[in-house]
């Protein structure tokens, strides 16, 4: 139960911190502010719960752990309910304090949407930087990393993937902080989200791979 309690409110910080960076503060702190949020979120949460669930508060992450042979598959399904009931309910906190009136930080591509990429570069973008995210976060938790530096490597790639990719989907690496804001906003939003679930999962298993097949450690 403390590691259920643990990634919901995990969960709820990051969609409530970084998705609240982009509804509240983007015109202040812009693309680069909204990306140390998301970052930050992650810093504190790592050294917060980590201890207690290991911070995935991604349901990308879980699979990836699970796939690299770190968890069971009835651990990962518990992971996912609570990661996307916390990502519902930051989203619901976020919309109490903004209103909807612009959006509550929802992922998507294409016409209208910030840099209007097509849903090719979408895909490719989600694929590639989940992986690539997933990549450091089993790396940097192995048993041969250094001890206590995980939580700063986790925050800082997760901000550089923000700054690189904020114009092209938001960024996700994550299903549970689109499904969040996706369901409150719903429309487009909630036609899109299958995009976000997919290429996470997708770049979350190329990216525990190497670490299952014993080719970057176990």
């Amino acid at each position: 139960m403390s590691r259920f309690v643990a990634e919901f409110i995990g969960t709820l910080v990051l969609v409530l911190f970084g998705c609240g960076a982009a509804v509240l503060g983007a015109d202040h702190v812009g693309q680069l502010g909204i990306a140390l949020a998301f970052g930050f979120a992650i810093v504190a949460m790592a050294y917060g719960i980590g201890p207690i669930s290991g911070c995935h508060v991604n349901p990308a992450v879980s699979l990836a752990v699970f796939v690299a042979g770190r968890m069971s598959l009835r651990d990962m399904g518990l992971y996912w309910i609570a990661q996307f009931a916390g990502a519902l309910v930051g989203a619901a906190i976020l919309a109490a304090i903004a209103g909807m009136a612009h959006g509550l930080g929802q992922n998507g591509w294409g016409p209208g949407y910030l840099g209007e990429f097509p849903l090719a570069a979408a895909a490719v973008f989600e694929v590639v930087m989940t992986a690539l995210f997933v990549l450091v976060i089993l790396g940097s938790t192995s048993p041969n990393a250094p001890a206590g530096f995980a939580g700063l490597a986790i925050g800082i790639t997760l901000s550089a993937i923000h700054i690189v990719g904020i114009q092209v989907t938001g960024v996700s690496v994550n299903p549970a902080r689109s499904f969040g804001p996706a369901v409150l906003v719903g429309g487009h939003a909630l036609d899109q989200l299958w995009l976000f679930f997919v290429a996470p999962a997708v770049g979350a298993v190329l990216g525990a791979l190497p670490f299952r097949l014993k080719v970057l450690g176990g």
